[in-house]
């Protein structure tokens, strides 16, 4: 690996340690279904996010749903001298990337085969705090 290359993966993994995020991988569901539930939740607040997905009818809500529960987690985890409650989490981000497809065979008539592609994605979650935000602005 090139210098360049490993610097800029340091900066990363340093940028990542102070992001809150979690990761859904290889959900059998198509991305295309998921992609509408997640835009219900980005950049709302958590608390309310969490009220949008339990009620919601799809069922990649419910996937969504324990995915920001450990992403809350994980911001706990990181932010443990904060509570949850002072600090306004909000979704900052939440992008849905293709997973694998399973390609499968479908009989047709006349000896002709239709292909069946199985979806599956990604999930990326991240939480932010509104309040460390104000604190940092007010002190610059």
């Amino acid at each position: 690996m090139g210098a360049r290359k490993r610097i800029k993966a340091e900066n990363r993994k340093e940028e990542n340690k102070k992001r809150s995020f979690a990761i859904l991988r290889n959900c059998p569901s198509s991305p295309r279904k998921m992609r509408l539930v997640a835009d219900q939740v980005r950049g709302v607040e958590v608390d309310k996010a969490l009220d949008i997905l339990k009620y919601s009818p799809k069922v990649a809500a419910r996937d969504i749903e324990k995915l920001l529960l450990s992403a809350v987690s994980n911001w706990q985890g990181k932010n443990s001298n904060l509570r949850m409650e002072d600090a306004s989490l909000y979704v900052k981000e939440v992008f849905v990337d293709s997973g694998r497809v399973l390609k499968r065979i479908k009989p047709a008539p006349q000896g002709r085969a239709y292909r069946v592609r199985k979806r599956s994605n990604h999930v990326t979650l991240v939480v932010d705090s509104k309040i460390e935000k104000e604190v940092v602005n007010e002190n610059a």
